[in-house]
């Protein structure tokens, strides 16, 4: 290892080798939180594009699963991953096809992880109860259970916005976690 990266007693790697480039830290943040505003800006937009998107990969990729299948056919699972390959394909085109109601299926499958995701978090929350913080985790499954049922509610109008939403607060989120990271570089002392 060279000096400028010599393991710090915590186990992690010290930050000399990145200090002096605070700058590049803060101009990504400031980047990441301009798209972010832009995207909660018109978040129907930024959701069919997303969608749109999401069908295109889809599709790539459901085209290039039958390709392999084609390539590998002695295998035994040729048929499974021309099955695949087909329906990949088949969903991309058809969320291509209509981005809205693309939208609104992948609105109706955050809405199921959320209600299953919040159910499960409860049930470990609840079986641990010896444990510090299980009624943390039982109210983050009761956030969770609340935002799938209010979603649902809302169908079919939360499919035109909660992609976009999501994205752009992950854009804001992520640009100013940059830009604090690289403020804290600027005034660290080494």
């Amino acid at each position: 290892m060279s000096g400028s990266q010599m393991v710090k007693p915590g186990g992690g790697l010290g930050y000399a080798h990145v200090r002096g480039k605070w700058g590049w830290f803060v101009a990504l943040g400031v980047v990441l939180l301009l798209l972010g505003v832009l995207a909660l800006g018109d978040v129907a937009a930024v959701t069919l594009i997303s969608t749109m998107f999401i069908g295109a990969m889809l599709l790539v990729g459901g085209v290039f699963q039958a390709l392999h299948a084609f390539m590998v056919k002695t295998w035994s699972g040729f048929l499974m991953n021309i099955l695949g390959g087909i329906a990949y394909a088949v969903g991309g085109l058809l969320i291509m096809d209509e981005p809205v109601q693309g939208a609104v299926a992948i609105t109706l499958f955050l809405i199921a992880a959320l209600l299953i995701g919040g159910v499960l978090r409860i049930v470990v929350a609840v079986r641990h109860r010896e444990m510090d913080g299980w009624r943390l985790m039982v109210l983050s499954g009761l956030i969770s259970i609340v935002i799938g049922v209010l979603l649902y509610a809302s169908m079919p109008w939360s499919g035109l916005w909660v992609l976009g939403t999501l994205i752009g607060v992950e854009l804001v989120v992520q640009g100013m976690t940059w830009m604090m990271f690289g403020m804290a570089l600027r005034r660290m002392r080494l």
